[in-house]
């Protein structure tokens, strides 16, 4: 596969392994749900609590991505500008723009087509029953204009794949404000506050809704906490060199953290386990961004899931597309439990495809055409 080389120019490889990690997560998550867990050649042996542990709490893999973006977005802010009051907002948005819209565009035009010729599992459904096509619109600007998790908290999970995106709608919000609150804030430690009181805020409101897990995981101040505390990275960051034994040693403990945090599960932890997850996530984060050094995760053996990592928007876009073509060609009651694991590869394997090709051809070509006319 084209890019797997051991460690590309100009990225940081730990923080590549650490979305491809989060990214894989969530591909196994959504097959799971897809396909039953009991149809996996081991669960026998393997028991199916061990196997829920590991395939069904992918949410905390968003939560990692969360964490990750607002570090990598807040260093490239303060990389361009220097200090918060110095932020171009425009520029900031055009950036923004760039990255997201062309392949969002692409991807509703898939779904919204195929769901418009009633292809299962692309059709908008509302307690079983076909929705008004006229929705689609509404959905898809809800998408577009990164409100669609309050329209699931309304509708439900009306939309198998459309659904999935409420995270984007939960990051751009926050990207929206963000350069509002570096002009009108303008010192570092004025907007760590302001990320403080976020990550004390979402566990609180977590709680208030833990019996809806379309607020519980899904509602801006829900999520807001692990994107805060990637700001927070950024800024320790740009202040303090953390490298050699330190580094180590963070990496190690956030990494664990997450291994641990991850198995234990989400029910029953709605509240806390998600700032736990993104805690051990800024830990690893912290020990990353300035100690490069190599280790498991810089290696060779590791480097497909850095290319994971690189591509993990595309794969997060396109991967529901992929896996709904896989569900309307072989539905969960017709596959055999021989196929079971072999489907899950070729599910993979055909998204990480998808995501090389919209990558190479859509997404980065569109990202500094546009950033080179506007910015």
């Amino acid at each position: 596969m084209p890019g797997l080389e051991a460690r590309p120019r100009g990225r940081n490889a730990h923080i590549d392994f650490l979305r491809g990690v989060a990214i894989l997560l969530v591909l196994l998550l959504h097959y799971a749900l897809a396909y039953r867990l009991a149809n996996f050649p081991l669960a026998p042996l393997i028991g199916e609590q061990a196997l829920r542990a590991v395939f069904l709490n992918g949410n905390y893999g968003v939560t990692m991505f969360f964490v990750v973006s607002g570090y990598l977005i807040t260093s490239m802010s303060l990389a361009r500008w220097g200090e918060p009051a110095r932020m171009n907002w425009r520029a900031f948005y055009v950036f923004r723009f760039a990255r997201i819209m062309p392949c969002i565009l692409l991807a509703l035009a898939i779904i919204v087509s195929l769901g418009l010729l009633d292809v299962p599992y692309f059709q908008n459904r509302q307690h079983g029953e076909p929705m008004p096509d006229s929705f689609f619109a509404t959905a898809a600007l809800s998408v577009l204009t990164f409100w669609h998790n309050v329209l699931m908290q309304s509708e439900g999970w009306f939309n198998y794949c459309l659904n999935i995106y409420w995270s984007l709608s939960v990051e751009e919000v926050f990207y929206l404000a963000l350069p509002l609150v570096f002009l009108a804030l303008r010192r570092q430690w004025a907007i760590a506050l302001g990320c403080l009181a976020l990550v004390v805020a979402a566990p609180i409101y977590r709680g208030l809704h833990a019996d809806d897990e379309l607020f519980f995981e899904c509602g801006y101040l829900a999520n807001f906490d692990a994107i805060a505390m990637g700001v927070l990275v950024a800024f320790i960051a740009a202040r303090r060199k953390i490298d050699g034994t330190p580094a180590k040693l963070l990496r190690v403990a956030g990494g664990l953290g997450i291994a641990v945090f991850y198995l234990r599960g989400i029910d029953g932890h709605e509240v806390s386990g998600f700032s736990l997850v993104a805690l051990c996530t800024a830990l690893y984060l912290a020990g990353s961004v300035r100690d490069d050094g190599a280790s498991f995760a810089t290696g060779r053996l590791t480097a497909f899931v850095r290319w994971f990592g690189r591509h993990s928007y595309e794969l997060y876009l396109f991967h529901i597309v992929v896996l709904a073509l896989a569900r309307n060609a072989c539905d969960r009651d017709d596959l055999p439990a021989w196929a079971w694991l072999p489907w899950m590869l070729l599910y993979v394997g055909v998204s990480a495809l998808a995501a090389m090709v919209v990558s190479r051809w859509l997404s980065e070509p569109a990202n500094r055409a546009i950033r080179r006319r506007f910015a």
